[in-house]
């Protein structure tokens, strides 16, 4: 197994893989004009992706972080994290930020990772999504903000 996590433009990203992680396509298309892409494949075939945008100076938020649904749950996510935070390095970010829900494994995902919650914006997903977002059967509502310090 020879996974490889390259940088790409774009337009070399799924569409559908990018809306496993974030399924308000006109936000993709929006933070994708100018992200950082980054593209993960496995012999190959691409089985994961993640997007970096700057947020302000010596800021990078991970807009996107997505791994194929027959590949998760095999350490990909977690590479293609810790690559995150190389990359994020790499072009001269003090900080990265994530946004994401208030429950899930994404949570834990990121928090494993040395990420910590700062923030909170209550009732995100009901105000900016125009159909509500499910996980485990409970309904997305808040947002957190989380960070990690890269010096």
């Amino acid at each position: 197994m020879n996974l490889t996590i390259r940088a790409c433009n774009a337009a070399q990203l799924p569409t559908a893989l990018l809306l496993e992680a974030d399924p308000h396509l006109p936000y993709v298309q929006a933070y994708l004009a100018d992200g950082h892409c980054y593209l993960a494949e496995l012999d190959d075939l691409v089985v994961g992706l993640y997007v970096l945008r700057a947020r302000g100076p010596g800021i990078l938020e991970l807009m996107n972080i997505a791994v194929v649904p027959n590949c998760q749950a095999q350490g990909i996510g977690t590479q293609l994290l810790q690559h995150a935070l190389h990359s994020a390095r790499q072009l001269g970010a003090m900080r990265l930020e994530v946004a994401t829900g208030s429950f899930g494994h994404q949570l834990t995902f990121y928090q494993r990772a040395g990420l910590r919650v700062y923030a909170v914006e209550p009732d995100y997903f009901l105000r900016h999504y125009p159909e509500p977002l499910f996980e485990q059967g409970l309904q997305h509502k808040d947002r957190l903000r989380l960070a990690i310090d890269l010096n």
